[in-house]
């Protein structure tokens, strides 16, 4: 456990950072800095909330369904 993050999403943690890293300043370099810094920022903080959110669901991708399930009965 690192930060809150346990297991898989510690490494799509540490993926979430240095893409905005990257992203940011290759699109820094070509534009503006101020653009390449908001765009570095954005991209970590949403990387980083998109992962706490994946955690949330589990480690493995598990069917949530929600409702009222009703199972027939063979009365004959």
């Amino acid at each position: 456990m690192y930060k809150g993050f346990q297991g898989k999403f510690i490494g799509w943690g540490i993926a979430s950072l240095v893409m905005g890293l990257v992203l940011g300043g290759v699109i820094g370099s070509f534009t503006n800095m101020v653009f390449g810094g908001l765009l570095t920022i954005g991209t970590i903080i949403g990387g980083l909330y998109f992962t706490s959110l994946q955690q949330k669901k589990g480690l493995h991708n598990k069917t949530r369904n929600q409702g009222v399930f009703l199972h027939p009965t063979d009365l004959k």
